[in-house]
């Protein structure tokens, strides 16, 4: 080859190599990992609901994977694994690769209490899982069987304290479970829990009589309380939710002042995930949130949407942890 030829070759070469190298250093030392979060995502992303359709978290789990498949550019798999009151499903989550594309609608139960109750998860909270988003908060409705003829919670416990009693919830250490166990304490009545593997199984079985009354997620029970199947006695958060100010809360009657137990549901990321990856996400969940349709929505089910920042998010579920902590020593149920 003539010498001229060579040397012309020879500057190409070093000029791709130099290219290459300073598009290699500029990843390397960008900040953030700014480029993880340009190319995030990159595939489907999975959202794990931890327990049976039909519940609150498959509720608004579902409504705001439909909102952000168009935000995110991505389809977004919705996922039932139920089973362990939430803990299979999180743990799945858990031990995902931490890359943003597995992600949980972690609840109250499988993040604040089963941790601080049950053994054995295979997971823990603060240091498997990353939060994301808080979505919504939302009161657990009271409800009974418009046949039992209960129009109050009063109406309720005293009927308990002439016979036993049974109540559902979505699972064992879910917080319908331990609302149903703080009412039975209160008012020393004689209330045998009944678990299922989510709200929609639950609620099969309370409108068929089998059970007396249920805590159940407002979102989930407000259809069968519009209908006239169920009658909503009340509500169990500390005041009166937003979406129905004409029922009471459990805290007004008489004997159970201060009852006051919410559910919530968030997103969470495996532990690990990049803290820009979880910014990302955080931003377009907040975002749809912030949405007047999807407020409106939301709201009209009983759930009240609740945008905070990531550090907000993994401060309040810390709060929970310890809330809880003290609902499980006032109740003192053994760990299962």
């Amino acid at each position: 080859m003539p010498y001229r030829a060579q040397q012309s070759n020879d500057r190409v070469h070093t000029a791709a190599a130099v290219a290459a190298l300073a598009l290699v250093t500029a990843q390397v030392g960008c900040p953030n990992g700014a480029a993880a979060q340009s190319s995030f995502p990159s595939r489907q992303i999975l959202l794990v609901i931890p327990f049976a359709a039909g519940g609150t978290g498959d509720i608004v789990g579902r409504m705001l994977a439909e909102r952000l498949t168009t935000a995110l550019g991505q389809s977004i798999v919705v996922e039932n694994r139920a089973g362990a009151s939430g803990a299979i499903g999180a743990r799945s989550v858990a031990t995902a690769p931490p890359d943003g594309h597995t992600l949980l609608v972690g609840q109250t139960g499988e993040i604040a209490i089963t941790p601080n109750w049950g053994k054995g998860t295979g997971y823990h909270p603060d240091k498997d899982l990353a939060p994301v988003a808080l979505a919504t908060v939302v009161p657990l409705a009271l409800v009974s069987p418009s046949k039992s003829g209960f129009k109050t919670v009063a109406d309720l416990v005293a009927a308990a304290q002439g016979k036993p009693m049974s109540f559902a919830s979505s699972g064992t250490g879910t917080p319908g479970h331990f609302a149903g166990e703080l009412l039975k304490l209160r008012t020393k009545s004689d209330m045998a829990h009944v678990p299922y593997k989510g709200a929609g199984l639950a609620l099969n079985d309370l409108l068929g009589g089998h059970v007396a009354y249920f805590f159940s997620g407002f979102p989930a029970a407000d259809p069968h309380v519009k209908s006239g199947s169920l009658t909503l006695l009340a509500v169990s958060s500390g005041k009166r939710s937003i979406s129905a100010t004409e029922i009471p809360s459990v805290g007004e009657t008489k004997g159970l002042e201060g009852f006051d137990i919410t559910l919530w549901q968030g997103f969470f990321a495996p532990g690990g995930t990049p803290a820009d990856i979880v910014a990302k996400l955080n931003a377009e969940i907040n975002k749809q949130l912030n949405d007047p349709e999807v407020k409106a929505r939301l709201l009209g089910q009983g759930a009240e949407p609740r945008p905070l920042t990531v550090a907000e998010f993994a401060a309040f579920t810390r709060a929970e942890g310890e809330k809880f902590g003290g609902i499980i020593k006032e109740i003192g149920l053994p760990a299962p």
